[in-house]
């Protein structure tokens, strides 16, 4: 997809593999309309296919990251004649699909939050696997506020976070800084709003630089492993790290440590 393709998502490819997609309907604070999930889950399976992206970025237009589900679209569906519930299991399951979408991307995804995330908002961050905020970053899970538990965000906060935060945040709605954020665990780092994009960008170019193949095996194991028991876990990764060392990026990565020269990856 090349630059703005489609207007409620732009897409900015480098020369060194690292793609950002930008959430753009910022009047809205980029609100998650069933629309824009659809754009994103489309862009994310092109992007699995793509060998050239080694990194995305999840960005945002405007002051705020993401407000969460779009209520205004969710409220003009009560008029149905459901009352709404196959929009709305419709509009969960997209959510629910884009989330364990950027999980299963083979390739790091690391959001750069400028503003405010709130509610599916906060779970797209909880759901990178890594997070650069600015110092104006403020996330909350708000939804005890209008009557609506923040239940699917909830999957992603509280396996990003440790319960007792994570439950804090679900159940006052309260919003909480970037630095609180970084506390919990929840963002890996906090800069300065000035310098938020160089930031990321340097730390999505230091990650591109490695093997993309050891970066998919990776990711791929960390995930898997975090769902089993421990000995099953220590198997499984076993076989994954016993698999890696017959990759051909490993031999280049091992005897380029041995022979104190630069890796030339084949990203295979």
């Amino acid at each position: 997809m090349p630059d703005g393709q489609n207007a409620l998502l732009l897409r900015a490819d480098t020369d060194h593999g690292v793609t950002t997609l930008t959430l753009n309907r910022p009047a809205a604070r980029n609100a998650l309309s069933f629309a824009l999930l659809g754009a994103l889950g489309d862009a994310l399976a092109a992007i699995a296919e793509d060998p050239r992206v080694r990194v995305l970025l999840l960005a945002a237009e405007g002051p705020a990251f993401s407000a969460g589900h779009d209520l205004r679209e969710i409220e003009g569906h009560r008029a149905d004649a459901d009352g709404g519930r196959g929009f709305f299991d419709a509009a969960m399951r997209r959510c629910a699909a884009v989330m364990q979408a950027i999980v299963a991307l083979p390739q790091p995804v690391i959001a750069q939050v400028q503003g405010v995330a709130t509610a599916a908002g906060c779970q797209l961050v909880a759901t990178c696997d890594l997070a650069v905020a600015s110092d104006h970053a403020r996330f909350a899970t708000p939804g005890v506020d209008i009557g609506l538990f923040c239940s699917t965000p909830a999957v992603a906060l509280s396996r990003a976070v440790a319960a007792k935060p994570a439950m804090e945040m679900l159940l006052t709605g309260e919003m909480i800084p970037a630095a609180e954020a970084q506390r919990i665990g929840l963002v890996n780092r906090v800069v300065s709003h000035a310098d938020l994009v160089a930031e990321t960008q340097a730390l999505a170019s230091r990650i591109a630089a490695r093997s993309a193949h050891t970066l998919r095996i990776g990711k791929a194991a960390f995930h898997r492993q975090r769902g089993l028991p421990l000995a099953e876990a220590y198997e499984h990764c076993a076989a994954v790290m016993t698999e890696n060392l017959l990759a051909e990026d490993a031999a280049e990565g091992i005897g380029a440590f041995l022979a104190k020269r630069k890796p030339v990856w084949k990203d295979r």
